[in-house]
């Protein structure tokens, strides 16, 4: 039944309520649906926990639900999985993957490790299992300021996979570290000509970006953060309008937690009106109930992956509730 497109294909009769059925099933099989905030709105407001990869992070590790249904991208289900070894993690779509990731080959990472022997390695959480496999600590766009932070300025650090991120945390911290060179596509298609003329057009509007944008774009932002930290910003200003400047399935939230408020996507360098993760949005709620209902595609990893990996992510894990994040 699970053909190589990655996903289940079943017939769905379509006067099936697919939110009832879900709810249903999630219910019978003792299972949890975890979502990104980039996923699709109908998918955030079936899911029971809708976060950034420190939160989903934060929450696979304390879930006691049986079934893990992931509705995000690989390394997320992987994740998970990395820390709930025993549990079944399931993934509306294999093929929901990462360009992030995708920059990022484990052997040519590890050549380049190898040129720095001694380096610790800060990887950002979205990186295969394989990648976590090679590094130190990992890190999030919450976290990875303060993490940099609680090692010796004299530390050599090699940061992967997104140059970007690394880049802001290097000006933020002062530090020198080495990057990677990979990018996420959603970030770096934004576009500063098309950005200056929507801030000409709302001249009132507060600029919100991620840190995986690129340098000259993070010089117009009025706020840089995290998926969560861009929501609760705009939650607690007083400002009426917004541009968002990362995947624009955040600003479901941010419209539910503002309606009163403005929230404009930040126009990329294509034609498209928007900027949306092809990976993200391959997750639907049809792909959700014929998952849980079939309890397939399941994200399977060897044992080794999982110890070799799970080190570095519980690292994480300790520094962000020793920070309080």
């Amino acid at each position: 039944m699970l053909l190589s497109k990655g996903y289940l294909e079943v017939d769905i009769d379509p006067a099936l309520d697919l939110v009832k059925e879900i709810n249903y099933l999630k219910k019978e099989k003792r299972a949890v649906i975890l979502a990104h905030y980039y996923q699709n709105p109908d998918i955030q407001d079936i899911a029971d926990y809708i976060g950034d990869s420190l939160g989903l992070a934060q929450q696979a590790e304390k879930t006691e639900a049986d079934i893990i249904l992931f509705a995000g991208v690989h390394f997320m289900a992987e994740t998970a999985k990395i820390l709930n070894p025993t549990k079944k993690v399931l993934i509306p779509d294999l093929k929901a993957g990462c360009s992030l990731a995708d920059s990022c080959p484990p052997q040519k990472f590890s050549d380049f490790k190898a040129q720095h022997p001694n380096h610790i390695v800060l990887t950002y959480i979205n990186c295969t299992a394989d990648i976590k496999a090679l590094s130190d600590v990992i890190v999030t766009s919450t976290n990875a300021v303060k993490i940099v932070q609680s090692f010796p300025k004299d530390q050599a650090i090699i940061f992967a996979p997104d140059k970007n991120l690394g880049a802001y945390i290097n000006k933020k911290t002062g530090r020198n570290m080495i990057l990677w060179d990979g990018a996420c596509m959603v970030h770096e298609i934004f576009s500063l000509e098309k950005l200056i003329k929507l801030k000409a057009q709302h001249s009132k509007a507060l600029v919100l970006a991620h840190p995986e944008c690129e340098a000259h774009i993070l010089e117009y932002a009025h706020f840089i953060g995290s998926t969560t930290a861009i929501l609760n910003y705009s939650k607690k200003s007083d400002a009426q309008e917004f541009i968002v400047l990362t995947e624009t399935g955040i600003i479901h939230q941010m419209q539910k937690a503002s309606p009163s408020k403005t929230f404009i996507p930040a126009p990329p360098n294509n034609n498209c009106a928007c900027n949306d993760c092809p990976h993200m949005k391959l997750n639907t709620l049809e792909k959700i109930y014929l998952a849980l209902k079939y309890e397939q595609p399941e994200l399977l990893m060897s044992n080794e992956l999982i110890e070799k990996s799970k080190a570095p992510i519980n690292k994480m894990l300790e520094l962000s509730a020793k920070f309080g994040l």
